[in-house]
């Protein structure tokens, strides 16, 4: 399965790992310290361009205005990590609600393909600008400038970045989306040579390549905006998006088809920028007392690019599961892509819970590391992986449980027939096996980069598993089909994880790998048999809300009672300990 899209989960720019760094502070880090970590790899991450940046002055602090929120505290973490949370899931059902409007309009036929084909733009788009690329970079520094202009440096070093950063990236957006735009048809050839109407393919890429442009600067606008800890208006960026594309659907679906998401794709970039425009405009105008300083100029400090080649590499790759997909099953029979997609999309959503779970306490990480307390941040990661396990078994076991039920009370209406209900959850089942290892691959990441250091050694994870899941495809696809396809994506990710886990020590956090291998495979023998026991209830009730309840149920207890017989570490004393770790992970 491919790293989640922005329309289906609670994305990565508006996380709270994100909050826990971006509040400026009272402090400049360091261009290449723990700080860059802290703002990046829980979800912000920055540009491909080198930014220089004056270094920092000593100056006598500058009183905060009345409106600034508190600089650190634990209260206010929690208040901002509730709001971001909250936006994000109204995002993530939006976006659910999205699928579903697309499902119920064009059904899962030739169009939809043609779509989803276009829809392959956004998705990489999102990875880059918004959540792995641009704002890894972007946080940081407007944190650093606006921790000098607090300091009392001369001038206001967050306009000037602005002014040094925003033409240049404008020109680089507006590039990009006129090459994607022109290029379309090669694109579309290439992603998925199969298709039996590729014009559509080309019209929908050419309405969707737009949104590079909005995605640029709603990525832009998010990172100022989490650097002057304003988060509201970052975290609705997917609720405005989601609801432009919905509404495009339903308002021009009747008179240009499946072309209208695809303009509404479009729309909904725009309303991403529109959503956080006013915001951003007021923390630019605002007047800042500057300490005047002895008129010197300050000494340019370049970003480590190679640390952020690593990361946008390492997104890359990752993302990269999405083309794999696409180009082998454009060689199926019409609709293949479209149940790949639909069974992806609620497949992923217990991943999406369990990393929203452990990514508040990934600066908690990244400070320990920082500090040289090896033993702290060990501690910190073996009880987080410890906890998305055991999160994300007990979703993999109720959604292979009540695969069927799930799809057909989400999509089976309108144009989504009952052959594609039986197809789509087959589909998700088998993608369901590899989601544990999507979210080891999740959260063992955010450690790698942690250290604010490059490290190559995740890239090559992926590299592997993205090599195993194209050879797995290539043989199994003739044979299998979808179910080839995603059984590929299951064990290319799983390998990943894998190689991820075992690279952990010099690399990474020096973590106890057997331990924290046998801790984990506790709730796996306890997802196995929840899920068996829960599917064969829900098979036996006729309705299937009331066989979803029924199977949900059943999973849910005898996943507990079995997790406390097998003495796999409870949520309880995880999230004790999560609520322990709070205040070490405060806005510095």
């Amino acid at each position: 399965m491919a790293r989640p899209d922005n329309a289906a989960k609670a994305p990565g720019t508006t996380n709270p790992s994100t909050v826990t760094h971006t509040a400026g502070g009272s402090k400049a880090p360091a261009s290449t310290g723990p700080g860059v970590v802290a703002g990046g790899a829980g979800g912000s991450r920055g540009q491909a361009a080198s930014v220089p940046l004056p270094a920092a002055r000593t100056a006598p602090p500058v009183a905060p205005k009345p409106d600034d929120p508190p600089s650190s505290g634990s209260r206010f973490l929690a208040k901002a990590a509730l709001v971001t949370v909250a936006l994000s899931i109204a995002g993530a059902l939006l976006g659910l609600g999205r699928d579903q409007a697309l499902a119920h309009l064009f059904g899962a036929g030739s169009e939809t393909d043609a779509f989803l084909v276009a829809w392959t733009v956004p998705e990489f788009a999102s990875t880059l600008l918004i959540e792995d690329g641009l704002a890894f970079i972007l946080i940081p520094a407007f944190s650093m400038a606006v921790a000098r202009r607090a300091q009392g440096a001369a001038g206001d070093p967050v306009r000037a970045l602005v002014a040094s950063t925003l033409p240049r990236l404008s020109l680089a957006f507006v590039a990009a989306c006129a090459l994607l735009i022109v290029g379309a048809p090669y694109l579309v050839e290439a992603l998925a040579p199969g298709l039996p109407d590729p014009q559509l393919a080309v019209d929908c890429t050419r309405l969707t390549a737009t949104c590079v442009l909005g995605f640029g600067f709603a990525g832009y606008c998010s990172a100022v905006l989490r650097a002057h800890r304003r988060f509201v208006a970052p975290a609705t960026i997917y609720v405005a998006y989601n609801t432009g594309i919905i509404t495009a659907m339903f308002v021009l679906g009747d008179h240009w088809g499946v072309r209208s998401a695809a303009l509404g794709v479009a729309v909904g970039s725009a309303l991403m920028v529109a959503a956080q425009a006013p915001s951003l405009w007021r923390q630019l105008r605002r007047k800042q007392e500057a300490a005047e300083g002895p008129g010197t100029a300050e000494e340019a400090r370049p970003m480590d690019l190679s640390l952020v080649t690593t990361v946008l590499l390492f997104a890359l790759c990752r993302q990269s599961q999405v083309l794999i997909e696409r180009f082998l099953a454009s060689s199926l029979p019409a609709g293949a892509i479209s149940h790949l997609n639909y069974a992806q999309k609620v497949a992923q959503m217990p991943m999406v819970l369990s990393l929203m779970l452990c990514t508040v306490t990934f600066p908690v990480v990244a400070q320990a590391i920082a500090e040289g307390d090896t033993e702290r941040a060990r501690n910190r990661v073996e009880r987080d992986l410890a906890l998305v396990s055991c999160t994300v078994l007990l979703g993999t076991a109720v959604v292979v449980a009540c695969a069927p039920q799930m799809i057909q009370l989400l999509f089976q209406r309108g144009a989504f027939t009952a052959q594609d209900t039986a197809v789509t959850a087959s589909v998700m089942r088998v993608y369901a096996l590899g989601l544990l290892g999507h979210t080891l691959v999740g959260a063992l990441v955010r450690s790698y980069f942690s250290g604010g250091r490059p490290t190559w050694y995740p890239l090559f994870a992926m590299t592997v598993g993205i090599i195993a899941t194209s050879w797995i495809g290539a043989l199994t696809v003739g044979y299998w089909g979808v179910l080839g396809i995603a059984a590929a994506n299951a064990l290319g990710i799983t390998i990943s994880a894998v190689f991820l886990l075992y690279g952990m020590g010099p690399r990474s956090v020096p973590i106890r790998t057997r331990q924290v291998l046998a801790e984990i495979s506790k709730p796996v023998r306890a997802a196995v048999v929840a899920a068996v026991v829960g599917g064969l209830c829900a098979s036996r009730v006729d309705s299937p809300l009331l066989a979803l309840v029924t199977g949900g149920t059943v999973v849910t207890v005898v996943f507990a009672l079995l997790a406390r017989a097998l003495g796999v570490q409870g949520f309880a004393p995880a999230l004790r300990s999560l609520t322990q770790r709070l205040p070490h992970a405060r806005f510095r």
